[in-house]
């Protein structure tokens, strides 16, 4: 209004939004990452302090696998997380299909390890752990925490990926979750029917000399080795999630989801290199509108100082 006015020039009148949207997001930051938040490295490392427990579990250097913690309140902390791969751990906004998951399966198989374990001891090889626990194997969970002195493996385990036998269909999430209880996840999944015409029918009959391995793991990426004589369904151990993109010997493919959660992919036979990646376009677009506004914002303020300049020089 002062500039309208004549009474602020160009320059003062730039210079002073500039000033008002710095203040105005340096208030609104300091709401949520302010100077309580930073500590000495030392105060951050006792806050952890690293358990025989987890150096234990660290000694295990296969690039991705999950632990679960019987120890403690497993979906309401993340001292876990801050070493491992948890099953558990505590986020203010949780995946529902995840959420869903931990009440149906996660929970209820966890109450059958316990009353297991006090009653049949921990000989981990002479339980049924396969029957027991079919949904925490299926996440490729490791390593139980029992004690803070030394883990418990899991032998049951899923591993990062594996070929099914046969794949069901059916019409929506609930019969999806519900399906579960009835099937040998080792070898069987389910599948919502609107991913029929990604995954196919065809799951290949078992194959002893089929193999499926990890060979580098980051948060968005993930590679793979895949031989198999007939090929078929893949299960992957990740967590399904939009945005989440595939590439089969450098050529797009398409991710499933089966099992509920989990990402799953139709593999033809041979030897293949599999890359799953996770590079939203939502998050390219955001970052290119930010960009360009940015850019445009400071050749703004650089038209209105030359234009200022060029008026100082036009009245001597």
């Amino acid at each position: 209004m002062l500039y309208r006015a004549k009474k602020l020039k160009a320059l003062p009148t730039v210079g002073l939004i500039a000033v008002l949207c710095l203040a105005d997001l340096w208030l609104v930051n300091k709401r949520y990452l302010n100077d309580e938040m930073f500590v000495d490295a030392s105060v951050r490392q006792t806050s952890h302090a690293i358990k025989p427990v987890n150096q234990a579990i660290l000694q295990d250097h296969d690039p991705d696998f999950r632990v679960l913690n019987f120890i403690s309140d497993t979906f309401n902390e993340n001292e876990t997380s801050f070493y491992h791969k948890s099953v558990g751990g505590y986020h203010a906004a949780k995946l529902g299909r995840y959420n869903e998951l931990i009440s149906a399966y996660i929970a209820p198989e966890m109450q059958k390890a316990v009353e297991t374990f006090q009653s049949q001891g921990l000989m981990m090889d002479s339980l049924r752990g396969d029957s027991l626990w079919p949904v925490i194997n299926m996440l490729n969970t490791k390593y139980f925490i029992i004690s803070e002195t030394t883990p418990l493996p899991n032998p049951y385990a899923m591993g990062n990926a594996w070929f099914v036998d046969s794949i069901a269909y059916v019409d929506n999430a609930d019969q999806e979750l519900a399906a579960m209880h009835s099937i040998n996840l080792r070898h069987q999944a389910v599948a919502d029917k609107q991913f029929q015409s990604v995954l196919g029918s065809f799951a290949a009959e078992a194959d002893s000399t089929a193999s499926i391995h990890l060979d580098s793991y980051e948060p968005n990426e993930l590679h793979y080795t895949v031989n198999s004589r007939q090929g078929g369904i893949v299960v992957f151990s990740e967590i399904y999630y939009p945005g989440w993109t595939a590439t089969i010997d450098g050529q797009s493919a398409e991710i499933g989801r089966v099992n509920y959660v989990l990402r799953a992919m139709n593999i033809g036979a041979g030897s293949h290199q599999v890359v799953l990646t996770f590079k939203p376009q939502t998050v390219k677009t955001t970052e290119t509108v930010a960009y360009v506004a940015f850019v445009i914002m400071l050749l703004l303020i650089v038209a209105v100082i030359v234009l200022q300049l060029r008026k100082k020089d036009g009245k001597k």
